[in-house]
């Protein structure tokens, strides 16, 4: 396989040949004076603060990085470098481990935590970044000597030398299952995904996964890159066309609402359109499955009155509220945590969506009552691994069972609250097929099923219907699964 290298001099590190030229982004310049430490590297810095708070507190990183961020006065281009390095080093947690594995005498679990946390930020670098060898080794050690000595400081030194002796290619050849032997584990340890993950994608890719074409190599390779950006341009405020002008994106290809931005844009929170609530971050598959709901075919009249069952952290109650307002009619949105409903409730402000904290699978709603209800299920979130870095190591394949029981249960209530002539979306990000196919296949025995395919025109490669399964190496979107079904 041919080594990860990010085009141009974006984010990912210095340019060639000029390290250390963003404030804090390398090496200080300059002789230091006797006994004077060197500056502190802000963007590495909050990187290393982002793996302690994963570590130690079970903190979602895209949660977490934003407080780190201001904490730290990190905007732009330092922002984005933070960024890059605390999601990468989270993402290729598995790699990294197993070359450090290698280059160190002990099992890492006699290793202190802090410093194979530095330890992964630097071969991370070292890895999969442009970060010239000299200033991912040495901006490594000065954070360590800051914190935990000399003495810490050499060991992390000696050992990403070692690490270094390599580039990702041969760190791959020399420790991955041989891929004539088990292609699936060498894909797996080559994207740094868990083997019963690798399986799962597999499993739902079905013939394609390894037979001729290998697609699950590039699905997981997709899986494993840094995303694009995704904004909604909320109908009714913005088109997706100014919002592409004033935030420098492009229109997405599938979704009229949706904008891409370039992963090194920095913090979104910053564009004035997602700060004045013109936008907000949001997948275009999310933004897909929402739209399909809507675009299903009825038996009869469309009252007006939709329910988004699973509602946080409201991304798509955004959506179905924005379009909802545009034809007078209302939303029901619910969620069972009160935290999850204030979020809901801040981002659905000035929509005619209605938030209810409740269970739904015993919420306090009518029966036979509304037109369109979404089931956006809990799940793995194993379609969306790119973007929750942390997720893929803290998943386990028990998890799924009682996940698909929930899935079930909230379905079914789904099927009793849409009307006779009403449609359901059953919508998962994953593509396990215990969470998919699994569940969907159950509820349908008393229902009728729409193929989803119709109502997501202009996206191409959606196979054999009637469920849909987006893929990020196919559509560039998370891996999002819909089902449409049809009360009779």
């Amino acid at each position: 396989m041919t080594e990860r290298r990010p085009t141009g001099g974006g984010p990912r590190g210095e340019r060639r040949g000029r390290p250390g030229v963003r404030r804090g982004s390398g090496p200080p310049r300059g002789r230091q004076g006797p006994g004077r430490p060197p500056e502190p590297d802000l963007p590495r810095t909050a990187a290393l603060e982002l793996l302690a708070a994963v570590r130690t507190r079970d903190s979602y990183a895209n949660l977490a990085l934003p407080a780190i961020l201001r904490r730290h006065r990190l905007r732009d281009r330092d922002a984005a470098l933070a960024t890059e390095l605390g999601y990468g080093t989270l993402r290729a947690r598995g790699l990294l481990d197993a070359v450090l594995e290698a280059c160190i005498d002990r099992p890492l679990a006699k290793v202190e935590p802090p410093l194979l946390d530095a330890l992964r930020l630097g071969a991370y670098q070292l890895l999969r970044t442009r970060v010239p060898a000299h200033a991912a080794v040495d901006t490594t050690v000065n954070l360590v000597r800051g914190e935990a000595g000399s003495r810490s400081a050499g060991f992390v030194n000696a050992v990403l030398r070692k690490v270094g002796e390599r580039d990702e290619a041969a760190w791959v050849e020399r420790l991955a299952p041989p891929v004539a032997d088990d292609p699936l584990g060498h894909a797996a340890f080559a994207h740094s995904h868990p083997r019963w993950i690798a399986q799962a994608f597999a499993d739902a890719l079905g013939a394609r996964a390894l037979g001729e074409g290998a697609e699950l190599d590039a699905a997981l390779a997709a899986d494993d890159s840094r995303p694009v950006v995704h904004l909604l341009a909320r109908p009714g405020d913005i088109t997706a066309e100014e919002l592409a002008l004033a935030t420098g994106g492009t229109e997405g290809p599938y979704s009229p609402y949706a904008v891409h931005l370039d992963p090194g844009s920095g913090a979104i929170g910053d564009l004035d359109a997602v700060a004045q609530h013109l936008a907000v971050v949001q997948d275009e598959g999310s933004q897909l499955v929402a739209l399909a709901l809507t675009r299903a075919r009825l038996t009869g009249e469309d009252t007006g009155r939709w329910l988004d069952l699973c509602a946080g952290p409201g991304g798509k109650a955004v959506l179905l509220g924005a379009l909802a307002a545009l034809d007078d009619m209302t939303v029901d949105a619910v969620e069972v945590g009160e935290q999850r409903a204030d979020l809901v409730r801040r981002a659905v402000d000035g929509l005619p969506v209605t938030v209810h904290t409740a269970d739904g699978r015993a919420a306090p709603l009518a029966a036979d009552a509304y037109d369109r209800v979404l089931v956006d299920a809990p799940c793995t979130g194993l379609g969306a691994l790119r973007r929750r870095p942390e997720a893929r190591w803290r998943r386990r394949p028990e998890d799924v069972a009682g996940l698909a029981k929930l899935q079930r249960e909230l379905l079914a209530a789904a099927l009793r609250h849409v009307r006779p002539g009403g449609v359901v979306a059953y919508v998962t990000c994953s593509p396990h097929l215990a969470e998919t196919h699994g569940v969907f296949t159950r509820a349908a025995r008393g229902a009728e099923v729409l193929d989803a395919r119709v109502y997501l025109p202009g996206v191409p490669d959606l196979g054999d219907g009637p469920t849909v399964q987006l893929w990020p190496h196919r559509h560039g979107t998370d891996a999002m699964f819909l089902g449409l079904l049809r009360r009779t």
